[in-house]
């Protein structure tokens, strides 16, 4: 895969990827301009209005990782962000995930099941809008969340991490402002019952002759601003 284009998601006229393309689903580290987290996924629909992808159980993925081979969770919330980190190679365990990205939101609705497909909960990742480039989209984790249960009922997730992020100057006040509002504008979201919520997605299933994405060598590789054109990742190598 070549990196060629970048893109803003939702950009009027721009090329999108077909369904059953594989693309790349990136974080960058939080005060840093290299990517730490790396998800290949199959897109199930791009759109003008949205951009969802389904991440397979078992897909070789990129996560943070402390360098003394700790995993972050594990890690005290006190020394979690100022110990030096790495990356680490790992298969995403457990079912599946629908990810679902609306243009200019700040902020992704994933969508998770029990192992025989019983709905469990969504899940509101606050981010910095996705940025759409030849091979994917990056973004930037926001660490507060929400959680949506099947009853409608809500509740912030991370709260702790939020805060110890701005304690050791990963987030500045005026960041983490910005990142409540778009949490309270998600909430509103939630409470009006708007999509995606309403739109039946918690009933979609993968196409079973999907194949799981492959992770490239150069997952790290940085996304070029040289103009717009559409690549598929079944056409690139």
């Amino acid at each position: 895969m070549t990196a060629d284009i970048v893109e803003t998601t939702g950009t009027a006229g721009t090329a999108r990827w077909a369904r059953g393309d594989h693309i790349l689903w990136r974080y960058r580290a939080n005060a840093a301009d290299r990517i730490h987290i790396c998800r290949p996924v199959t897109v199930v629909q791009d759109t003008d209005e949205l951009l969802a992808v389904w991440l397979a159980p078992g897909t070789a993925c990129v996560k943070p990782q402390l360098t003394d081979g700790t995993s972050v969770h594990h890690e005290p919330l006190s020394t979690r962000y100022t110990k030096p980190r790495t990356t680490a190679l790992c298969s995403w365990l457990g079912t599946g995930v629908l990810k679902l990205a609306r243009p200019g939101d700040p902020w992704s609705v994933w969508l998770f099941w029990e192992r025989d497909w019983r709905f469990k909960n969504w899940y509101v990742n606050l981010e910095e809008p996705r940025l759409r480039w030849s091979g994917g989209i990056d973004s930037e984790d926001h660490f507060l969340d929400i959680a949506v249960y099947p009853d409608r009922s809500w509740e912030w997730k991370d709260e702790d991490e939020f805060a110890q992020a701005q304690r050791v100057g990963l987030m500045a006040p005026e960041q983490a402002e910005r990142v409540r509002a778009a949490g309270r504008a998600a909430v509103g979201l939630i409470e009006s019952w708007g999509a995606p919520f309403r739109e039946g997605w918690e009933d979609w299933r993968p196409d079973p002759a999907w194949t799981v994405p492959a992770l490239p060598a150069d997952w790290r590789r940085p996304a070029a601003r040289t103009g717009r054109c559409r690549t598929s990742a079944h056409s690139r190598s």
